[in-house]
């Protein structure tokens, strides 16, 4: 049984207590008078190569019963013209008829990148991230009230489980809702950038803030890891609160996500997505290499996090701050290492040991050292220095004298080849500095119907 009495004052926890539970009804009721949409970040290869199309074809045609939403849009990456016709084919194939396609290589929406990027705001990150985010410009253009993300590699997926998630924003009133469900199949565990690198780097904040008795940074740790999956692409977000959102490009989308919802949203669910099995598509270990892989995502997951401790939240660091949290890492990461070969053996699972010491010692324990030095790294420095010295009038003489503009050129020039978050900005600011880009997304929605939907 569940533990009832472990609460958040922000988050209530919606356990799967009746698997047989059918929410369906109220979903379609409560949709008279709302406009649930669900967005699909799609990469090509999820629908194109063999091996993964499976998953793909099962998400669509549990999809087919998902009755309550307004729209479905397939928010397509890295593929052709013939290729998006492929997945505009399953989903013909199961009936599906209020699918859209934001086709994200195609000439349209290629335009409307363009536009905001000539306002100033950078997507020239390809990813995840760029893809989510011109996913909430798409469901503003069709007036979404509630909007849910479905990752489309999921092997294991039911319609039911998607109904669990809406549920609480369209029809209890939440704000926001995220799935969580334990990573394991075929007798292994998975997950581990959650189990082997968030969890143990919380807990170890955790433990030097208190010690310094830092509350305020206490809280947000808290708040996070209250989340028995921080890092699930699998959430619902009322529109009020999404058109204030930012988002990540890299990454660590999902964990800026839980940040900005820390900051901005009162009513807020985790809901049990899966008593069983959840599969889904896995990250390849790449020690040597911090680019690719779960080093890299290790690397953005980081410095998500500390971006928003250091320049938002105001944590102070030394300069031994994140040698000093690896070594307090790599302690708590082989306790919890420990806990988990206990719970693979009791359940009789396949438990590599050595493979997960591995990862945190020659991966993850790096990729926090990395990411200090990113956070550190001149540009960085520099757009903390510009925040500080813009939030004290006695700069303003030397503004008035060019401080900015050299301060900004010279960040410019040590710019590297990595960058920390890619923050976006919230929809209200980027309506507000394009009053007309909704207007370009529609035409971009009715030009890319045209081309998919007329056969």
């Amino acid at each position: 049984m569940p533990d009832f009495s472990q609460k958040h004052p922000k988050v209530t926890t919606f356990y799967n207590l009746n698997p047989n539970n059918n929410l369906l009804q109220d979903l379609i009721q409560h949709s008279r008078w709302e406009k649930p949409v669900l967005f699909l970040p799609t990469l090509a290869t999820e629908f194109t190569i063999p091996k993964n199309r499976p998953a793909f074809e099962n998400i669509v045609a549990e999809l087919a019963g998902a009755s309550y939403l307004n729209n479905i849009i397939l928010g397509v990456d890295n593929a052709t013209e013939a290729e998006v016709h492929q997945a505009v084919g399953i989903f013909k194939r199961y009936g599906i008829k209020n699918y859209l396609v934001q086709w994200n290589d195609g000439p349209r929406f290629s335009e409307v990148y363009s536009l905001i990027e000539k306002a100033g705001y950078d997507l020239s990150l390809r990813g995840k991230g760029r893809n989510l985010f011109m996913g909430v410009g798409v469901c503003i253009a069709l007036g979404a009230t509630s909007v849910g993300f479905l990752d489309t590699d999921i092997k294991t997926f039911r319609r039911e489980q998607l109904d669990r998630l809406f549920f609480p924003v369209v029809v209890l009133g939440y704000q926001f809702s995220k799935a969580f469900y334990a990573r394991w199949s075929d007798r292994r565990l998975y997950g581990r950038v959650k189990r082997l690198l968030l969890d143990p780097l919380l807990m170890a904040l955790k433990r030097k803030f208190t010690e310094s008795q830092n509350a305020k940074l206490l809280r947000i740790v808290d708040f996070i890891l209250f989340f028995n999956y921080q890092l699930s692409g699998e959430m619902v977000v009322d529109m009020s609160l999404l058109k204030r959102m930012r988002l990540a490009l890299n990454w660590g989308v999902e964990l800026f996500t839980l940040i900005e919802v820390y900051r901005k949203a009162n009513q807020i669910a985790q809901v049990e997505f899966s008593t069983g099995p959840f599969d889904h598509k896995h990250q390849r270990i790449a020690a040597e290499d911090p680019d690719t892989g779960l080093h890299r995502m290790s690397i953005d997951i980081i410095s998500i996090l500390f971006y928003a401790l250091i320049i938002e939240e105001g944590l102070d660091i030394s300069d031994t701050f994140f040698r000093d949290l690896a070594i307090t890492y790599q302690s708590i990461a082989d306790d919890t290492i420990k806990k988990y070969a206990d719970n693979a053996k009791f359940n009789g699972f396949i438990y590599d040991r050595e493979a997960e010491e591995r990862l945190v010692h020659e991966v993850i324990a790096r990729a926090i050292i990395n990411a200090g030095e990113l956070l550190e790294a001149p540009q960085e420095i520099a757009h903390r220095f510009l925040h500080f010295i813009t939030s004290h009038p006695e700069f303003e003489p030397f503004i008035d004298k060019g401080l900015l503009q050299t301060i900004l050129s010279v960040e410019q020039r040590l710019k590297g080849s990595l960058s920390l978050t890619g923050e976006l900005p919230e929809w209200e600011r980027v309506m507000e500095r394009i009053p007309d880009v909704i207007e370009y997304i529609v035409d971009a929605l009715e030009g890319d119907k045209r081309v998919f939907m007329a056969r």
